[in-house]
């Protein structure tokens, strides 16, 4: 919607529609955000503009798991205490903190970067499944947990893993109960999401 209320709106307009860009931002939250901005001091705006910087310098993809990180190695990967007979495979790196919350898991971790999902052409080279089974063939692993959502392109996505892992001698779990079908592990509680863990079941 063009703006024209505040000078030319040439640059509330630029900031309307780079925020609406972002997810799950319609244009009338664009329009609240770009406002609050405008009536925010020249400070509360350059210290969001910092963070939104140093983000980008800051945090890159850990080189072994594919989680967030901002040093080498991610903080899960680092930890020498972490149960490393355990995989974790989820889609987004925002699963990892999901899981995290709900302390019932203390094994690694192993980030796809999305799921098998044809309609998008996306298929298993888009993602990092040869890294994972790179990484299964230490042998030090003795289980995978496929923590992929229960929407038809994550378990299309569990049901593939499953069937290229299992002839590697590693067991391959899913989680069962406290995980709705369809749902996103990313918005279940901990509470439910903990459970799904705890109940696993091999696939």
């Amino acid at each position: 919607m063009p703006v024209t209320e505040v000078g030319d709106g040439r640059a509330l307009q630029r900031l309307l529609d780079e925020l609406g860009r972002l997810p799950g931002i319609g244009p009338k939250s664009a329009q609240r955000i770009a406002y609050y901005l405008l009536e925010s001091d020249a400070e509360q705006c350059r210290r969001l503009s910092n963070a939104i910087l140093d983000v980008k310098r800051q945090v890159h993809f850990c080189p072994i798991c594919f989680s967030y990180a901002t040093r080498d190695t991610c903080d899960v990967c680092a930890d020498q205490t972490r149960d490393a007979t355990t995989i974790c495979v989820v889609s987004e790196p925002r699963d990892v903190s999901a899981v995290e919350r709900t302390g019932a898991y203390h094994g690694l971790y192993h980030v796809l970067g999305g799921v098998i999902s044809p309609m998008d052409r996306i298929g298993p080279d888009q993602l990092h499944v040869r890294e994972l089974l790179t990484r299964l063939a230490s042998g030090e692993v003795h289980e995978v947990i496929l923590a992929t959502n229960t929407d038809v392109e994550g378990e299309a996505t569990a049901t593939y893993l499953s069937r290229i892992i299992k002839p590697l001698d590693v067991m391959v779990t899913r989680f069962a109960v406290g995980m709705s079908v369809g749902g996103e592990v990313e918005l279940a509680d901990e509470l439910s999401l903990g459970r799904a863990i705890e109940d696993r079941r091999e696939v």
